[in-house]
């Protein structure tokens, strides 16, 4: 069988240049914390607070980490609990697929935005590039099973696997997924076509 290693995807929130302005102020730009296992892609030392109304007694998940680069719309990438919690339907969809999903309010130091769309837990991949899924057997979009090593090992099914030249071999859980598999740090799956 064929390793792989895992990460966990923690919650977080990718802003369009428009929407960050108005959390953060006209012409703000994100600042970058540390590099992520994506190439381009980074956590940003901001951070703003989501929350599922404007009511004293709103529901609320305080420093929410923004990752970048800044992208084309608003996606709030949340686990199954965060969104019970928040009392918002937790739909699972691909990155970049938030047609009807629900909507939260960003509340950011200088303004508070109401989106329409936009919150999702974010389906289980594998990211890699041509090169490694050539060496892997995997095709673009394909689904494969991963288990997970350790002693609370368990297999997730239909893992969506994305092939771009900048993507570096790593399947993405969310903390939800990562905890049922007793996933903490530097995870090793094994890989099933």
């Amino acid at each position: 069988m064929k390793k792989i290693p895992i990460e966990i995807s923690a919650r977080h929130i990718h802003l369009s240049q428009k929407d960050l302005e108005a959390l953060f102020g006209k012409g703000y730009q994100l600042k970058k914390l540390r590099e992520l296992s994506q190439l381009g892609e980074f956590a940003a030392k901001e951070k703003i607070d989501i929350q599922n109304s404007l009511k004293p007694n709103a529901r609320k998940i305080s420093k929410v980490r923004i990752l970048g680069p800044i992208r084309k719309q608003i996606q709030v990438e949340l686990s199954h609990t965060d969104a019970i919690f928040l009392k918002v339907e937790p739909m699972v969809r691909e990155s970049g697929n938030i047609k009807g999903t629900p909507g939260i309010i960003l509340v950011g130091p200088k303004g508070k935005i109401k989106i329409k769309e936009g919150v999702m837990s974010a389906r289980m991949h594998i990211h890699c590039s041509p090169k490694e899924s050539q060496k892997l057997g995997l095709k673009n979009r394909m689904l494969v099973s991963v288990k997970t090593m350790g002693i609370r090992s368990i297999t997730f099914h239909k893992v969506r696997v994305l092939v771009k030249p900048n993507y570096r071999l790593y399947m993405h859980l969310d903390t939800d997924e990562g905890n049922a598999a007793g996933i903490i740090k530097n995870g090793r799956g094994y890989l099933i076509i």
